[in-house]
């Protein structure tokens, strides 16, 4: 199939559990849940739907990835870099081997594409 839609992706009720990230000090562990989406062909792209609690944490993304919010508030600041805020409806993009600290004030729900996404 060489298009696929999401149907109102910022409405979508049910999702799959994807665990818990561990939150930074004073933050438990924050709920993951997403939906992946497999494009024939292009397995070295992944993308889908991913949501997030609120709760600080720490991240490095290997590969180059864009990320669309859907809903949600917060922070992302990335090593040695000043904070970039987040709402729904902004647009980021990640370089490759990118590691800062998130701070989801209010349930974040995103479109992404992980570019190049090779298994370790």
């Amino acid at each position: 199939m060489k298009v696929q839609k999401i149907e109102q992706p910022a409405a979508i009720e049910t999702m799959e559990s994807w665990g818990t990230v561990a939150g930074l000090p004073g933050t438990g562990a924050i709920p993951l849940s997403g939906i992946q989406i497999a494009i024939p062909g292009k397995e070295d792209i992944d993308t889908g739907i991913f949501e997030c609690g609120a709760g600080s944490y720490r991240r490095g993304v290997k590969q180059a990835e864009v990320m669309h919010f859907l809903s949600g508030s917060g922070s992302f600041t990335p090593d040695g870099e000043a904070t970039l805020t987040f709402k729904g409806g902004d647009t980021l993009f990640f370089a490759a081997h990118t590691e800062g600290t998130w701070v989801v004030e209010t349930p974040m729900r995103k479109l992404y594409v992980i570019f190049d996404a090779q298994p370790e």
